[in-house]
């Protein structure tokens, strides 16, 4: 299977949903103090990791693209590799979590699980897929090893 929709479209759309839930959706709005701080917080981290992962694509010379994981060109397992094997796609997951948070709807942390959902089944899959293809026993060796997300 091929990806087809780009993971930050994807993330935008998780995104604008959230804040149409909190536009229009009355039951569920929460506010407390600290909100916006814990948001921000919450963002930073998420572009923490993100910026982390794509660091280490660079500094091994592989694509960054997610659309095209047959285009590795090394298997990259260490720094937040380690830890996760789709380290983006986390950071994409706290960055709807701070929206979710800092647009005060619980409906918006409803949509977390099916962002997971659909990037397992539509874009984790057939990366798995291709770096099965490319890198074979390394690459199941590295799945043995570290979780999908964390």
């Amino acid at each position: 299977m091929k990806t087809l929709i780009p993971p930050p479209v994807v993330v935008a759309i998780f995104a604008g949903a959230m804040w149409l839930l909190a536009r229009y959706v009355e039951p569920g709005r929460f506010s407390f103090t600290g909100q916006i701080g814990l948001a921000a917080a919450l963002l930073a981290v998420a572009l923490a990791l993100m910026f982390a992962a794509v660091l280490s694509f660079v500094r091994a010379r592989t694509t960054v693209n997610p659309m095209r994981p047959a285009r590795a060109s090394t298997l990259v397992t260490s720094g937040v590799f380690a830890w996760s094997r789709n380290p983006i796609y986390l950071g994409d997951l706290l960055l709807l979590a701070a929206c979710a948070l800092w647009f005060g709807q619980i409906a918006g942390f409803a949509l977390l699980p099916m962002f997971v959902l659909y990037l397992n089944r539509f874009q984790i899959e057939p990366e798995e897929d291709a770096l099965t293809r490319l890198f074979g026993d390394d690459y199941r060796q590295y799945q043995a090893r570290v979780r999908r997300w964390l």
